[in-house]
């Protein structure tokens, strides 16, 4: 049984009927395509290889018979049409025609159809080559649209769709690149190109670090006075989240407090934090002035209907109070208002901890998931960081850094950000390298959080995925161009161990080639 729609390409409501192939060679637009483009299978064909894809499928079962490949006259048709946009996307990529819902069966036919495969990960997908058509299956849109991206490879620069059955599934749920684009300005072209090629390699989602010391890029309606003079619009940030969604792709926005807030400062110096003697301490707000909470939670609500996706970074990395040997002592007055809102022998780790808890309720309240950074997580105190805030790690090289097993075991879940091996950092300021694919695709797995030592596979289950972050330090250390080349091969590599983190089959050198190839 299959669904069943309308005549011509619509997308109109679907019924069940059984679908036969159509008897009239004239209905259906591949009438004129040439025998041997679609030849029936025999066993005059050898059998089939998997294909060669970034990332890697997980399993697939071979066959005898020609594979496929796009021609003129052929066409992608969907049995639900909730795939229409995934089967406009993939007509228009491989110069098909789009036939919409259609429940003929047309020689070279692309069709897309959603399963009823209940409790199966929506981003799963299996895609059978048979008798010179393609059928890609899935829960989910997004495990049908990553079909369609295995499809798109393999006949990339003419290449053959091999003959039989992949069954595909993602290792990890969470999949990511970062940019910070508040130290520099990247064009909102560039970001599409960026999304374009995420969507492709099944990335699914896309840090936006957009506020810090040096810039806070996005336009504002509730804080005009803090936007820098390169910023996006919202229009076009709409765009880029539009464009995102399009490829299954969610936008993480991220305004750190109650550190790096530089650019907000800078518009609102009362809000700087001043130690006893007076002195500012860099980028950081006085926590213990209400006004400073007030105008993160403006920018925070100003900003949830443009990121419509559930993910939100609330940063709280690197507060310079935390940084001093008695925080106490150096700033009085955040210790009175720990022991004024926490009672007796409240410190300030706990004030602001308690400020990344208000930031989380902030969020919490148009539907967010928080996330923080590991360095915002404090060992000892008597405020818990809310236990649904995700963590960030990054680092291990702070005071008092606790390592991720300290994490894990409170059976907090963790995105893995390990800046040894998935931080690119203009400049290569401190004793940071541009990491490199290879090193990622030989030495790195979702389990190495921290430095080159994996956590215990007991552990696999709480760590959610990982992110491979470009940070712009010294923000013309390299252009757009020179970033977007040199984050090329380690997203590929990034992807790869997220998608299935066992030892690839190819060699390093042998996926380098692939890429190459696939462009």
């Amino acid at each position: 049984m299959w669904a069943t729609g309308g005549d011509g390409g619509d997308d109109g409501p679907l019924v069940s009927a059984q679908r036969q192939p159509s008897q009239d060679a004239s209905a259906c637009p591949s009438a004129g395509v040439s025998k041997s483009q679609s030849p029936a299978p025999t066993r005059s064909y050898p059998l089939s290889r998997t294909p060669r894809t970034i990332p890697a499928v997980r399993a697939h079962t071979p066959a005898r018979g020609p594979g496929w490949k796009p021609a003129k006259g052929l066409r992608v048709v969907v049995s639900d049409r909730e795939l229409a946009d995934e089967g406009r996307l993939v007509a228009g990529e491989l110069g098909l025609a789009y036939g919409g819902a259609k429940d003929d069966v047309c020689a070279g036919d692309v069709r897309l159809t959603l399963n009823d495969d209940e409790g199966a990960d929506p981003e799963s997908y299996s895609m059978t080559v048979r008798g010179g058509r393609v059928n890609i299956s899935g829960p989910a849109e997004a495990g049908v649209f990553y079909g369609t991206r295995t499809l798109k490879q393999e006949v990339h620069g003419g290449g053959t769709a091999p003959e039989g059955v992949v069954r595909d599934e993602p290792a990890k749920p969470v999949r990511g690149f970062m940019l910070d684009i508040a130290r520099k300005h990247f064009t909102a072209e560039w970001i599409e190109d960026r999304v374009r090629e995420l969507g492709d390699l099944k990335f699914n989602q896309l840090g936006l670090h957009f506020s810090d010391d040096q810039g806070f890029r996005i336009e504002s309606d509730s804080h005009p006075e803090i936007v820098s003079q390169q910023h996006l619009t919202k229009a076009q940030v709409k765009k880029i989240v539009d464009l995102a969604a399009s490829r299954h792709i969610t936008v993480v926005p991220e305004i750190d407090s109650p550190g790096h807030l530089g650019a907000v400062i800078a518009a609102h110096p009362d809000l700087q934090l001043r130690n006893a003697q007076g002195v500012a301490t860099r980028g950081a707000v006085d926590i213990s002035d209400p006004a400073a909470g007030e105008i993160v939670d403006d920018l925070l609500n100003e900003y949830a209907g443009l990121f419509p996706g559930t993910p939100w970074h609330l940063g709280g990395d690197e507060y310079q109070a935390l940084t001093v040997s008695d925080p106490q002592a150096s700033y009085p007055q955040l210790a009175k208002a720990a022991t004024d809102a926490y009672g007796s022998g409240a410190t300030v780790a706990d004030l602001t901890t308690g400020w990344l808890n208000d930031r989380a309720d902030t969020v919490r309240a148009h539907d967010k998931n928080p996330r923080a950074w590991n360095d915002g997580f404090f060992r000892g105190t008597s405020v818990q960081p809310d236990k649904d805030i995700q963590v960030a790690y990054w680092t291990g090289k702070e005071i008092g850094a606790r390592q991720p097993l300290e994490y894990l075991r409170e059976g907090r879940k963790i995105v893995n950000y390990n800046d040894e091996f998935l931080y690119y950092v203009l400049g290569e300021p401190l004793t940071f390298v541009y990491p490199t694919g290879q090193r990622i695709y030989e030495q790195w797995t979702p389990l190495v959080v921290r430095g080159t030592q994996p956590v215990p596979a007991k552990y696999d289950d709480q760590i959610l995925g990982g992110s491979f972050a470009v940070w712009c330090d010294l923000s013309d250390a390299q252009t757009e161009a020179q970033v977007a080349a040199g984050v090329r091969m380690p997203l590929r590599a990034t992807v790869q161990k997220l998608w299935d983190p066992a030892s690839p089959e190819l060699s390093w050198t042998e996926f380098r080639a692939l890429a190459d190839r696939l462009g």
